[in-house]
């Protein structure tokens, strides 16, 4: 009997002993599954992290392949859209010489004549002269030379120097100098040297649409009455046409040089005054920008930094801007007063302030830039 407890304690021992022993490799399986399982995670966390990530950064990450697609189509269709806005201007141009410039000869009075003749060939010469300047000119690109500046940071795309206020185009695929934003229409970056180009065009030809919708509004209106009459007697015709007897003739129709200065009128008012509604808003908001010393891309930083600052107490100072009479003179190369007639209202291919390099007081400045950062 003795020996029967002892033989049934044994190997009730040798069955906990087991059991223990399952226990412990079975936990130290899942502890060594778990050490791994961090050292993994902790292994992608430092190939990944990056302090300045956040949403934006995992956003723009995503849509990296449409910034592409819209990079490249932006590149190959800007010739047609430069061929788009020569169309445009010139159908515009041609009617006005075809259609309206012979009704003004014959019903204006002198004096209108004249102001017509001279605003309208005035208007003419600074859209065509500042918009042939702009697709033309190059914006500007720092140097690749490292030598040739100190102080600088490298841009991370071209591995070249940039200076302040450079920023890199990913249409042209190159850094430029002052850097506004790329530019469709005219197939060409805004940057130092063409901005004030860009700027005029996108004014003059606001003022031309405005001065188009404005002298032919009345000519609009009986146009449009005309067309619509047009349209009844043609259905009138029709009718006529489909129950005629032999004592019933069709209504007389218009000729087709009325139709096409009619509808020739139409097309104009509804394109000038469409253009003066879209440009115009573009031009208030450049000339919002340059009366605060800052470019489109610059807006979008300066906005950040000011926030940022704001959260530390501190006030944000564009070093770039002399005040908003200052900005507009450095803007425009006014540098004496007889420069607003030749620079500003006459066509001037003169060179703006600086290099686009360094930004030192232009010496139209009359008193000294505020500190970047303000206690």
């Amino acid at each position: 009997m003795r020996s029967r407890q002892r033989m049934f304690a044994a190997v009730m021992r040798l069955l906990l002993k087991c059991l223990r022993l399952g226990r412990r490799r079975r936990f130290k399986l899942v502890r060594q599954v778990e050490q791994l399982w961090h050292y993994g995670h902790l292994c992608l966390r430092s190939l990944l992290y990056n302090s300045f990530t956040n949403g934006d950064v995992v956003l723009d990450s995503l849509f990296e392949p449409i910034y592409w697609l819209v990079d490249h189509v932006t590149r190959w269709f800007g010739v047609v859209f430069v061929a788009l806005v020569i169309g445009l201007t010139s159908s515009i141009v041609a009617i006005v010489y075809i259609c309206l410039l012979p009704l003004i000869l014959q019903t204006y009075t002198p004096a209108w004549i004249c102001w017509h003749l001279a605003y309208g060939h005035w208007n003419l010469i600074m859209i065509v002269f500042h918009y042939y300047m702009a697709i033309t000119t190059s914006p500007g690109h720092p140097p690749q030379a490292k030598d040739d500046l100190t102080g600088v940071s490298i841009c991370r795309k071209c591995i070249a120097p940039k200076p302040a206020r450079t920023h890199h185009c990913s249409i042209c695929n190159r850094c430029v100098l002052k850097m506004d934003h790329h530019c469709p229409w005219l197939n060409n970056c805004v940057g130092h040297y063409n901005h004030r180009y860009f700027f005029s065009f996108c004014l003059f030809m606001t003022m031309g649409c405005i001065y188009c919708s404005i002298s032919g509004w009345e000519m609009f209106r009986d146009a449009y009455a005309a067309i619509e009459r047009m349209k009844l007697l043609e259905k009138e015709r029709l009718q006529v046409a489909a129950n005629q007897t032999y004592y019933q003739t069709p209504p007389p129709t218009f000729s087709f040089h009325q139709r096409a200065f009619h509808k020739s009128v139409v097309y104009l008012w509804v394109l000038c005054s469409s253009v003066a509604l879209a440009l115009g808003a573009l031009t208030l908001w450049h000339a919002a920008l340059i009366t605060r010393g800052e470019t489109s891309i610059e807006r979008h930083i300066n906005k950040k930094e000011k926030q940022r600052l704001q959260k530390k107490g501190k006030v944000f100072r564009n070093p770039y801007s002399y005040g908003s009479w200052d900005n507009w003179k450095v803007f425009l190369g006014v540098d004496m007063p007889r420069h607003w007639l030749t620079r500003v209202l006459l066509p001037s291919p003169h060179l703006p302030h600086g290099t686009g390099l360094s930004w030192d007081l232009p010496p139209c400045v009359t008193k000294q830039r505020a500190p970047l950062l303000a206690i």
